[in-house]
């Protein structure tokens, strides 16, 4: 059985239609990249799969005992609120600091326990809520635009760290992104979202589908800049900058 199966789901807001006949399962191990305009329902899906909202219509199955770590798109701690990194990993129940210490090692913020919040930069905050998410051993990872406020190099370190925790501990990771110039290549499926599903498939087959050109154009703002792990840079998208760097960086 999957992880998780939404069946002929549908959601409404106001009176205005959100979500309809929206159909997805998601299976141990794979990874999974929805990305959407704004206002498009990615958030009230990613609310379902969590529990969070029921479906008007339709429904949606976790596999008994499932276990869900989420990585929030922002979260505001107020900057003159003196906590330790390894304080916040201790809120709201307190958890083993050698654990604690083995998630920020997973997440790629080894020395940072000591430090206070407010102090880390963008990109090792949002390591040290992956890190939170990791702690509870999770079969599913969520985030949900994690990557926001990030530069593109900055984005594409994270996702990486994102596919080595998914080796590492071996769960699903199912990602939501409006930031179309960095969806991650290791993706085994990207889902393309507009109130429904519109297409769907691997990064290539997804950025030369006809849906989701209508959505989002071929330019840059649409280009996909594909991640990969193997050297091939073939389906690169030259925008007339050079990004070359980053793929090179991002295929290490």
């Amino acid at each position: 059985m999957s992880l998780i199966d939404v069946n002929a789901v549908a959601f409404a807001h106001g009176g205005q239609s959100v979500l309809q006949g929206v159909n997805l399962s998601i299976d141990a191990g794979e990874i999974v990249t929805i990305v959407g305009p704004n206002g498009s329902g990615k958030s009230t899906l990613l609310r379902m799969i969590i529990g969070a909202l029921k479906p008007l219509k339709g429904t949606v199955t976790r596999q008994k005992g499932l276990r869900i770590g989420y990585v929030p798109q922002k979260l505001h701690i107020d900057p003159t609120l003196p906590i330790t990194v390894e304080r916040f990993l201790n809120l709201p129940q307190p958890v083993d600091m050698r654990a604690a210490q083995e998630a920020l090692n997973k997440a790629g913020v080894a020395g940072v326990s000591k430090q206070q919040m407010s102090q880390l930069s963008g990109g090792q905050f949002q390591r040290v809520l992956l890190a939170r998410a990791i702690l509870s051993k999770p079969h599913l990872l969520m985030l949900d635009e994690a990557t926001q406020g990030l530069d593109q190099p900055g984005s594409a370190a994270f996702y990486r760290q994102i596919d080595a925790v998914r080796q590492d501990i071996g769960c699903a990771v199912l990602m939501v992104s409006h930031e179309l110039h960095v969806v991650m290549s290791a993706s085994d499926r990207v889902i393309c979202l507009n109130g429904h599903i519109c297409c769907e498939g691997t990064p290539e087959v997804v950025s030369a589908a006809p849906a989701y050109r209508e959505l989002f154009g071929t330019g840059t703002g649409g280009a996909l800049a594909l991640y990969r792990h193997d050297h091939d840079h073939a389906h690169d998208h030259d925008d007339g900058h050079d990004h070359g760097h980053h793929h090179h960086e991002a295929a290490e």
